[in-house]
């Protein structure tokens, strides 16, 4: 496995998180919603799978581009196809 992080693309508010520590997650699957500083509604979802190691936001706080929201354990097998 490799430890990796899942970060914010952008200002706003997490609105909703989807997995929870110590939970596996898929490729693609929705990990967290942010509701940008405009309005709009940021799925964020990252091109691995593993399993949560640990949250680093709750819902409601406030984020910023480049700020952890959780770190992960990725697996190394490839699921997906182009």
């Amino acid at each position: 496995m490799c430890f990796g992080v899942v970060l914010s693309p952008c200002y706003g508010k997490v609105e909703e998180i989807s997995i929870q520590s110590e939970s596996r997650f898929y490729e693609w699957e929705p990990l967290f919603a942010i509701k940008t500083k405009d309005g709009n509604l940021e799925m964020i979802q990252t091109s691995v799978s593993g399993e949560v190691e640990s949250l680093e936001v709750q819902e409601g706080d406030d984020v910023i581009p480049g700020m952890v929201l959780a770190y992960v354990k990725e697996d190394l097998f490839i699921t997906g196809s182009d």
